[in-house]
């Protein structure tokens, strides 16, 4: 069992999912608040039940999970309503991701959040032990948010505004891969860290 754990995070499309494909390839065992916040309103759950008592039966899609690009939509044009949906399924995710690093083989797990920030260092005080934001400027997210998932320039800045600013992410941080350099300039800082994570997690030389 991993007793070590350290938070990766970044703004949207600053690339982290690049970051935590590395740290997955050396053998880390990655909790993903993304993936875990799609498990904890998929259909059948006390999760999605709470959804649809807050937003009714238009949060869901025709096959009966819940409609993420309605709601994506809708909550970024409503603040209260982004608010009731983030009390709903963030403290779930915290418990889910907290029990999924616990468990994890390895001298150490990556907790993948992509909203640590806003969450409050204190939210997560009590598990994890460092944290790594992947860092971008504010138009090289835009740029590659709007390539990536074909929104018009109002939304993706809508949601870049809902998330914490570049600097109060930097503030949280313990480490930072500034990730506006080719793709293949990871690897090094990658393989710097989790040589860096295995020696102040206490592991014995040959762990993976």
């Amino acid at each position: 069992m991993a007793h070590y754990t350290v938070a990766l995070t970044g703004g949207i499309a600053s690339g982290k999912s690049e970051v935590e494909r590395r740290f997955r390839a050396l053998g880390l065992h990655v909790a993903d608040a993304d993936i875990a916040a799609r498990e904890v309103v998929a259909p059948g759950t006390p999760g999605l039940a709470e959804v649809v008592q807050a937003f009714g039966p238009g949060a869901l899609g025709p096959d009966g999970t819940m409609d993420r690009a309605a709601m994506r939509r809708r909550v970024f044009a409503d603040e209260a309503a982004r608010r009731r949906l983030e009390a709903i399924i963030h403290p779930r995710v915290r418990a889910a991701l907290r029990a999924a690093c616990e468990a994890a083989p390895g001298p150490y797990a990556i907790a993948a959040i992509p909203l640590f920030a806003e969450a409050g260092a204190e939210a997560y005080a009590p598990w994890v032990d460092r944290v790594l934001v992947v860092d971008v400027p504010v138009e090289v997210q835009l740029e590659r948010l709007l390539r990536r998932d074909g929104i018009d320039e109002a939304l993706a800045w809508r949601m870049i505004r809902a998330q914490a600013t570049r600097g109060e992410r930097l503030a949280v941080a313990d480490d930072v891969i500034v990730n506006d350099v080719p793709l293949e300039a990871l690897d090094a800082e990658v393989a710097s860290l989790h040589r860096r994570y295995l020696l102040t997690s206490g592991a014995k030389p040959g762990q993976p």
